[in-house]
């Protein structure tokens, strides 16, 4: 049975490296790509060859649909397709929405929600000829409920849902799943601007009692690919019964 490949973006560290990281050690091909930490990437890279699998390292911006067709391009070449695409590439903003600029808000819109669509388009055609396929978009508890002061991290993880809901309904028929995770509060870099008292109000207030593990995500990414062919369209909180 010929190996499959899956395309995490944004993999160089945190919730995408493990779910990279997952996927090298079920034995798929692995791309990744993320747009700055090439030295970052090219660690994941190591790591992901260590279990015997061969990866696809790519530094470019994936809200650029010419970076992105390039990626795409080089993964036809190696490995015939993407069988599974986890986009996870994503930044965020904290402050007042009336201080945010014009580029910050174009930037965010750029990197967490048009990246979700150039993939997608670039994936689909090859998943309709299989006549399977797995996409899994990571989003966010804010995309559900909204965050003060993240306003434009919300519309982002917001459109992220939306499309997914709407994407799994187009694609179901050519047995293709869509579903996202709205995650809530992982343990990574994305959280370390927190000082030690805020990061602990925060876990008081997490039924769980504490903050997720980016291998928790990515244990939940493989479910959703490796089996649940009839679970599609669904928005899956992450978030220790948080929100």
């Amino acid at each position: 049975m010929p190996r499959k490949t899956v395309l995490v973006t944004g993999a160089s560290r945190g919730i995408g490296k493990a779910i990279a990281v997952k996927f090298a050690k079920k034995g798929y091909n692995v791309a990744i790509s993320c747009v700055r930490n090439e030295d970052r990437l090219l660690q994941t890279k190591k790591e992901i060859e260590s279990f015997q699998v061969p990866c696809m390292a790519y530094k470019g911006d994936m809200g650029d649909m010419a970076s992105c067709q390039e990626l795409f391009d080089r993964i036809r070449t190696q490995f015939g397709g993407v069988d599974v695409l986890v986009n996870n590439a994503g930044i965020s903003y904290i402050g007042l929405l009336q201080d945010m600029t014009n580029e910050d808000w174009e930037r965010m819109l750029h990197v967490n929600l048009t990246s979700v669509f150039n993939c997608c388009k670039l994936a689909i055609p090859y998943m309709v000829r299989q006549q399977q396929g797995k996409i899994v978009n990571i989003s966010s508890v804010w995309g559900v409920t909204g965050a003060s002061c993240e306003t434009a991290y919300s519309a982002t993880k917001g459109g992220i849902n939306a499309l997914t809901k709407a994407l799994a309904k187009e694609l179901a028929p050519s047995g293709i799943q869509v579903n996202a995770i709205a995650c809530g509060a992982i343990d990574t870099e994305m959280n370390q601007w927190m000082e030690e008292d805020e990061l602990i109000a925060l876990v008081e207030e997490i039924p769980a009692g504490r903050l997720g593990r980016a291998e928790e995500v990515a244990d939940l990414v493989y479910h959703l690919s490796y089996k649940a062919s009839y679970l599609t369209g669904q928005v899956i909180g992450l978030d220790g019964g948080w929100i």
